[in-house]
């Protein structure tokens, strides 16, 4: 049997284009039943309900996972393109690979929802309204991720562009552990200012609308500006996590799905984490080392490794770097918490 570190593509979308259309449907469909459940029944989300839905994805996504090995090896035997591959560890890499993802994305997301907090006390959202927010900001995230991964599965298969993504990514990494702290400011976003010019902005939530008419006048709310600037800055988070995940896996298919898979659970985590934001002092320069470190094995460790860095190696170096971060954050609090305490 040979080694996994080079073998054609696992998921061609000609042959597993119904798996692309099966698990679209599955992800609508579970946000679709998500909103036939509250009903227009907006209310504040407690830390007890938040923690049930988290579990639940991440339920999900260890299925998911486990789903794709056996898929591996009922299916990647019998393909022609594949003989002589060992399909256990085919099946392993893919399984292992989808988690290293999804757990890639899942710690880089985190950062984002501090964002998102500051965005929702800017514009003065309501907590009971915020989950709504949410909602359809995964909605336009999942189009836009497509789009981006559409877009790097093609850009991949440039000699130069992993060389490219590779650099981009460890100085993103340096600027992450080492740059000054920042949020994006909402009112001094062109997008926002822009959209003003042509569409009359209500300063009332009207019952949580994002679209009211008033004489006849298309006017938005406070709602849509929230929305629209969380959406624009998911697009700027895609353009680092996107291809972090690429340095894991060059599977398009597997790159979607944890991509996705982390960005479902985004709404539960942040109603846990939105009051603990100064507790995690110490993530900046977990997942400063997790960008340069997915950066380094893009352009120097994988050529070392006949093609791929072990997936395995790739995990257990993500799961440490989280784990030391979480740990010096809490061994060594700030300050302030303490004289808080």
């Amino acid at each position: 049997m040979i080694a996994a570190a080079y073998h054609p593509e696992l998921f061609p979308m000609e042959r597993v284009w119904w798996l692309y259309g099966l698990f679209l449907l599955m992800i609508l469909g579970s946000l679709f039943l998500d909103m036939r459940r509250r009903n227009g029944n907006e209310h504040e989300i407690g830390h007890r309900e938040a923690l049930c839905n988290l579990l639940l994805w991440v339920s999900l996504a260890l299925l998911f996972c486990g789903g794709l090995y056996f898929y591996g090896l009922h299916v990647f035997p019998q393909d022609p393109r594949l003989a002589g591959y060992d399909p256990r560890v085919l099946a392993k890499q893919c399984s292992l690979e989808f988690l290293s993802g999804w757990l890639v994305e899942k710690s880089l997301s985190i950062d984002n929802l501090f964002i998102f907090l500051v965005v929702f006390d800017f514009f003065a959202i309501p907590p009971k309204y915020r989950h709504k927010i949410l909602f359809y900001g995964i909605l336009g995230a999942i189009v836009f991720r497509a789009l981006f991964i559409a877009l790097g599965s093609v850009l991949m298969q440039i000699s130069w562009v992993p060389l490219v993504f590779g650099v981009f990514l460890a100085i993103t990494g340096l600027k992450v552990a080492f740059g000054p702290e920042s949020h994006p400011d909402p009112a001094h976003n062109i997008l926002l200012r822009l959209l003003k010019k042509f569409l009359p902005i209500s300063p009332g939530l009207h019952d949580g609308k994002f679209l009211i008419r008033e004489s006849g006048r298309l006017i938005g709310t406070p709602l849509l500006l929230t929305l629209i600037f969380i959406e624009f800055t998911d697009i700027v988070f895609a353009v680092d996590s996107v291809p972090a995940i690429f340095a894991i896996t060059k599977e398009p298919f597997i790159v979607f799905t944890s991509n996705i898979f982390a960005i479902l659970g985004l709404r539960a985590l942040f109603f846990i984490l939105a009051g603990m934001a100064s507790k995690f002092h110490y993530l900046k320069y977990g997942l400063g080392f997790i960008l340069c470190f997915v950066g380094l094995k893009m352009f120097w460790l994988d050529p070392h490794f006949h093609g791929h860095f072990p997936t395995v190696w790739s995990l257990g170096i993500i799961v440490t770097a989280l784990a030391m971060a979480a740990f010096f954050s809490w061994l060594l609090p700030l300050k302030k918490e303490v004289a808080e305490g």
